[in-house]
């Protein structure tokens, strides 16, 4: 990109090394600069050089590279969590130090940090150089606010009686918190990142939230009374919604290559709203046992099912399945998600309930089976059932080790969400939030002032140390 462009200000967003983290904040910084800013993605070495990345050159947004201390291995060559963050915090801090003092005597100094909050060190390099800093999550308002009640004590735990009340949220039972909290004690270092993601924020000029104000109104409205809350998402390709960043069709960021014409060919061939499309994330897998009740489930729906299939877990399919499954069923690695998700064949979404799968969804008025695993994906789930009314969550037999959800609960689900009659009112409830997910990015709408009015601040060059976030 050429350096004697004009740019209003520049901002460096700091990404924690994971696709799911990644793409939100590569599709915000493409939102920045479609409106005049220079944005810059900086990105852990391994996961720089490993990854599929949109060529620098022909893009809106720059890439550069910080250290998280495991620059040949990434997060895999640590022994622990804990040691991957700690060598992290040493060596991020410096090099992000580097990067910055690198653009300072530039025609494009950076004027604003954008960080990823489970780095919160990110927050004390922008502030050690008077930048702006502005934590980035890329989780809901609520699960973000749930956790930060924790961080501060204000939620109690263990939870010992429910319903549990939370201003701004509905009723929550035990299964609708965040899995950290409904199994205490589990995945400790996680849930001490998740955690700490609150440690500073006080300190930050903005909190951005990947979601969109009509989706969490009340949550968004009791978050802001403790931050200085924008709402900027959803951060979905703007060729799904908008329409208004040019050549904006997908995250330009992919974990897995492929070629996806195999799904979209298939889905072609399918009579609209008949194929179950069934994906779990790329983090989580599924034990044997519930890989198998998914595959019966399908199964017996009768209906076409696109299913994507970790190679991990195609072992663990059930014998001869992919066989008998025949011309129903097709069984892919990876898919072009949202290529998928936007087909006209496509009835119904099986899924974990991860944030960015869901917020995908919403965005492309697609109802869904939710079947969550771990971390956000239960209270996701509520709020999908519950809340924006638009799929089931899938009911698990908790008589035996593990949770299961069985072949004959997951059929249900989905049969009553692409036939049944509450299937027709999740239908219409999708197609109204997705009219109002592309409403808040379009000019004029919620999340398109928020982004303004932090464009605003960001190219105000004086003043960069006024305003904090968080209050305890």
């Amino acid at each position: 990109m050429a350096e004697n462009k004009a740019y209003r200000g520049h901002v460096l967003a700091v990404t924690y090394p994971s696709q799911g983290h990644i793409n939100p904040l590569l599709q915000f910084s493409k939102r920045l600069a479609s409106k005049g800013l220079k944005a810059t993605i900086a990105t852990s070495v391994f996961i720089h050089n490993a990854m599929e990345l949109h060529k620098a050159s022909g893009g809106p947004v720059q890439f550069e590279t910080i250290s998280d201390g495991y620059d040949e291995g990434g997060f895999a060559q640590a022994e622990s969590i804990h040691e991957y963050l700690t060598r992290m915090e040493a060596a991020g801090t410096k090099t992000l130090s580097d990067l910055i003092l690198k653009y300072k005597d530039t025609a494009t100094p950076i004027d604003c940090v954008i960080y990823d909050p489970f780095m919160p060190w990110a927050l004390e390099v922008s502030k050690k150089f008077g930048l702006i800093g502005a934590a980035f999550f890329t989780q809901t308002c609520a699960v973000n606010y749930i956790y930060y009640l924790v961080h501060h004590g204000h939620l109690k735990l263990p939870i010992t009686s429910t319903p549990i009340s939370i201003p701004g949220f509905p009723l929550l039972e035990l299964d609708d918190m965040p899995s950290f909290i409904t199994v205490s004690g589990s995945y400790p270092a996680y849930f001490a990142m998740v955690l700490n993601q609150f440690i500073n924020t006080d300190k930050a000029d903005w909190v951005l939230v990947n979601t969109f104000y009509e989706l969490e109104r009340e949550v968004a409205d009791a978050m802001s009374k403790v931050c200085r809350l924008l709402t900027i998402g959803p951060t979905v390709p703007s060729f799904y919604l908008d329409n208004r960043i040019e050549n904006d069709t997908d995250y330009g960021l992919h974990v897995f290559a492929s070629d996806s014409s195999l799904c979209i060919n298939w889905l072609n061939e399918k009579p609209a709203g008949s194929v179950v499309y069934a994906a779990f994330g790329s983090m989580a897998g599924l034990s044997k046992q519930q890989l198998e009740e998914v595959a019966f489930g399908l199964k017996g729906t009768g209906f076409y099912f696109l299913w994507v299939v970790k190679a991990s877990e195609e072992a663990n399919l059930p014998e001869n399945f992919v066989k008998e499954a025949g011309e129903k069923g097709l069984f892919v690695r990876w898919s072009p998600q949202l290529e998928v998700l936007s087909n006209k064949a496509i009835g119904c979404f099986l899924t974990h309930c991860g944030w960015n799968s869901t917020v995908e969804a919403l965005g492309l008025g697609v109802p869904m089976v939710g079947m969550p695993q771990w971390t956000d994906q239960n209270p996701n789930s509520k709020y999908i059932e519950d809340v924006w009314k638009v799929g089931l969550r899938v009911k698990v037999d908790k008589r035996e080790s593990g949770n299961i959800a069985r072949r004959e609960e997951i059929e249900s689900c989905i049969r009553e969400v692409m036939e049944g009659e509450r299937g027709k009112e999740m239908k219409e409830n999708a197609k109204k939030w997705r009219a109002l997910a592309l409403a808040a990015v379009s000019e004029g709408g919620t999340s398109d002032k928020n982004i303004d009015e932090f464009i605003t601040e960001v190219t105000r060059r004086d003043g960069h140390q006024d305003g904090s976030s968080l209050k305890n």
